[in-house]
């Protein structure tokens, strides 16, 4: 029964997309919405109640984005197209990114043709029993969030220890023995941000949190200044999306991106992790004024910001959303247009306010 019930399922998919993208003549990532909506009528239609649910403890999750992580990738295109982007990651895996530019942004980390990593954010994207915008209390009464999770692999055993930050601001949970959910939280507004979903593999190739093993560790993925340079346009890329899809929740105007800022912004990034300092000021002296009038930038006003070591760009935008002066920056009422610059694992948003 579970198999013929996953196969329906799977083909009304098929049949979903081909309708809306073939017959309706629509872009991908305008579908996602219509798709999601029919795909749970279609659901709801042939539920057996003999099958269970995916529960965790006494909750239930039936939002259908804790049901890709091991799909495939011709199952992804069935259901929702082609990505606007394909963007590598430093984990070995590639982001395939889906959004609206307003209310639904998701990443698919795909490795080995599987899907491996998702991240989501925006008010329109399902993730059943929890909702974007959820507050910290229901969640946690939800969730049950505790400051230490484990993971077995095999003989190997490894516990992830979260500190008070941590439990605040991105609290980790337990799905299965071999899927772990991150939470990130809004901590000025008290409310669920975004979400990341990723297989334990991922989780230790990341290690985001204190960790106590007993057993070895994935090794680190090294790569080659050609693949860094994908790396950083792919995160100059999300940081861009996801600063437009928070304004949006904020109802603030959407920003333009600016190419010679961009650029201002990346060489402050490289500059910072090549001599080993992170500041908004130059080891000579030269702050964010300087930098943009050396390359003639024409702008009323401007503002940065500046993040390291966080592990992706996703990873950094919810870092700036809970830092006050970052976050003021990021949801300012008068910039029009923003630069962003990645090297390696160091980040530099510029902000201007432009003339028209």
């Amino acid at each position: 029964m579970r198999f013929f019930r996953g196969l329906v399922l799977f083909t009304i998919v098929a049949l979903i997309t081909f309708y809306i993208l073939d017959k309706k003549d629509i872009e991908p990532d305008e579908a996602i919405e219509r798709i999601s909506h029919m795909i749970t009528q279609k659901k709801n239609e042939i539920a057996d109640k003999s099958v269970p649910e995916n529960i965790i403890g006494n909750q239930k999750f039936q939002g259908e984005i804790y049901q890709w992580i091991g799909k495939n990738t011709s199952e992804l295109l069935a259901a929702i197209g082609e990505p606007i982007r394909k963007d590598l990651s430093s984990y070995g895996y590639t982001w395939w990114v889906y959004t609206n530019h307003k209310t639904q942004y998701i990443q698919f980390g795909i490795l080995d043709d599987r899907i491996v990593t998702v991240f989501a954010t925006g008010k329109d994207i399902k993730i059943e029993p929890l909702s974007i915008g959820a507050t910290y209390e229901s969640v946690n009464t939800e969730l049950q969030f505790a400051n230490e999770v484990t993971y077995n692999q095999d003989i190997s055993s490894y516990t992830f220890q979260l500190d008070k930050e941590d439990m605040r601001m991105r609290p980790l949970v337990k799905v299965t023995n071999d899927l772990f959910l991150q939470l990130y939280f809004d901590t000025f507004t008290n409310e669920l941000s975004s979400i990341r979903l990723m297989t334990g593999d991922m989780l230790l190739k990341q290690r985001p949190y204190g960790l106590r093993y007993r057993g070895e560790l994935p090794e680190s993925i090294v790569l080659s200044d050609d693949e860094w340079k994908k790396v950083e346009y792919g995160m100059e890329q999300q940081i861009f999306d996801l600063t437009n899809i928070i304004r949006y929740r904020f109802q603030k105007d959407s920003l333009v991106w600016e190419d010679k800022v961009s650029e201002v912004a990346f060489l402050h990034s490289k500059d910072m992790a090549e001599n080993h300092y992170f500041s908004h000021y130059s080891q000579n002296g030269d702050g964010l004024k300087e930098r943009l009038d050396k390359e003639d930038v024409n702008y009323f006003a401007a503002g940065e910001n500046i993040a390291a070591q966080y592990i992706d760009a996703p990873a950094a935008v919810e870092g700036w959303l809970n830092s006050e002066g970052h976050r003021e920056a990021l949801l300012h009422d008068d910039y029009t247009h923003l630069g962003v610059g990645v090297y390696h694992l160091y980040y530099t948003q510029n902000f201007l306010t432009k003339p028209f």
